[in-house]
């Protein structure tokens, strides 16, 4: 469910000597593929132009973590698991602190039917049992981010068969 990425990494320089010419080229930092990745991902699934997604913090935010690879319990690009995810998207979109768990944020967001969520609102998911085991955020038509354990920070979306099977609802977090 996220995409694997690459930390940022610095540009590197190197010359190249070629027929008595210095020649200096650069690489590009290897992240830029992911970002790349999101802004493609967000244009076709959402329908959002590029000037929307780096105007729009929310959208900002998926694209700066889009393919940062899972790590259970991670809390950095490095690797990130499903609720610091949300965590941290709430923090620095939305000012709001979370609990640190799925099944903490569960409880402390007001249950709404999946078609009533917005944007920012929250969708649980029962993956390994009756209890809730993962968390993404929803954006817009049906479409959410979420680190993926198997595929790092990545939009799906809730139709999808997958994800229908172990939905169990959408929740709001009052934003102040």
């Amino acid at each position: 469910m996220l995409l694997h990425a690459c930390k940022p990494h610095q540009k590197q320089s190197k010359t190249i000597t070629k027929d008595k010419k210095s020649v200096k080229t650069e690489t590009v930092k290897k992240n830029q593929t992911a970002v790349t990745s999101g802004e493609k991902v967000m244009e076709q699934k959402l329908g959002l132009s590029t000037k929307e997604i780096h105007r729009e913090r929310i959208y900002s935010f998926v694209n700066e973590w889009y393919g940062v690879p899972y790590k259970y319990g991670g809390c950095k690009k490095e690797g990130v698991d499903c609720s610091c995810f949300a965590s941290i998207l709430f923090s620095q979109v939305f000012n709001i602190s979370l609990n640190r768990t799925a099944g903490e944020m569960f409880k402390a967001a007001e249950q709404i039917q999946a078609n009533e969520a917005k944007q920012g609102d929250l969708f649980f998911f029962k993956i390994n049992g009756d209890k809730i085991t993962h968390v993404g955020v929803c954006l817009k038509n049906n479409f959410f981010v979420h680190a993926s354990a198997s595929k790092g920070v990545i939009i799906n979306s809730i139709e999808e068969a997958y994800y229908k099977k172990y939905f169990f609802c959408a929740g709001r977090i009052k934003k102040t």
